[in-house]
């Protein structure tokens, strides 16, 4: 099975409630502990893997706790070449709209301290991280989502902060000055340390709020930014998570058909041609 969908709690609600043959493969133990639950998906004639980075539950594992290594790991070595992510950052554009998808082109790292590479204490992962995302992902998912009734902007810039708290309205204005437009907790490290195992990556993102000092929203004991939200947005943003079903089928049912033709997969080639890896990716951690 090549493909994969590391989403959170409301990636697996809508799983269920569109009647996928679900099937569980036990939390995989990796040389940086235990990965989470990982499930078999089957639709129609398509089949992937999921991951929910946070539980099942809801968000029972926060951003900054969550163990990168361990679920990237599994994936690998369940021979996942491909990875979706699904991502539900704020909005720091604020021309953005709620529900709006978004294909992000870059990243800006603002995490602290977060295990971020396989490669610790070796002289292994100088990877060039232009284009950060993979290019062949992005072109059939701008191909998928001319067809749904959904807005979408082919462009976007996701900055990682650590977590768990949310960013300041001065850490946003911050961020927007370098260039941000999107901001979450979830793609960093996952799409370095996917790339460290030259697996494609890329993260289907959809607005669920905006960035604090971008809109005005006072305080309101109990609610986060889903309670300020307008009616037509909180039916936009279920639209929105709805829609995510049939673009995962039709992004898959177009990846089975291709040949790996990006650059992915040769991110590690440097390494190859000069000798310092051989034989299996495990050796290249010390496995």
């Amino acid at each position: 099975m090549n493909n994969a969908v590391i989403g959170g709690s409301g990636a697996w609600t809508l799983l269920k409630e569109n009647k996928y043959y679900i099937k569980k493969i036990a939390p995989i133990k990796t040389p940086f502990g235990m990965s989470q639950p990982i499930f078999v998906i089957k639709k129609c004639n398509i089949e992937f893997l999921f991951l929910s980075r946070h539980g099942l539950k809801g968000y029972e594992i926060n951003a900054p706790s969550v163990n990168y290594r361990a679920n990237i790991y599994a994936l690998k070595e369940l021979n996942v070449e491909r990875i979706l992510s699904w991502s539900g950052p704020g909005a720091i554009d604020r021309r953005l709209k709620i529900g709006q998808y978004v294909l992000p082109h870059d990243v800006i790292d603002e995490t602290k301290n977060r295990d971020g590479t396989f490669y610790k204490g070796t002289g292994l992962g100088f990877i060039r991280q232009s284009p950060v995302f993979c290019p062949e992902m992005r072109n059939i998912l701008k191909r998928v989502l001319k067809s749904p009734l959904v807005p979408f902007t082919p462009r976007g810039v996701y900055v990682c902060t650590e977590g768990p708290r949310l960013e300041t309205a001065s850490e946003i204005k911050k961020y927007a000055s370098f260039g941000g437009t999107l901001v979450g907790q979830t793609l960093v490290p996952e799409v370095f340390l996917a790339r460290e195992l030259e697996i494609c990556y890329y993260p289907l993102c959809y607005i669920t709020n905006y960035a604090e000092g971008i809109r005005r929203a006072p305080f309101k004991p109990g609610e986060l930014f889903e309670g300020m939200l307008f009616e037509k947005e909180k039916q936009a943003l279920d639209k929105a998570i709805k829609g995510f079903d049939k673009i995962i089928t039709e992004l898959f049912q177009h990846l089975d058909l291709l040949d790996r033709n990006c650059h992915c997969n040769q991110l590690m080639a440097r390494y190859r041609n000069k000798g310092f890896i051989k034989g299996s990716w495990k050796s290249w951690i010390g496995i």
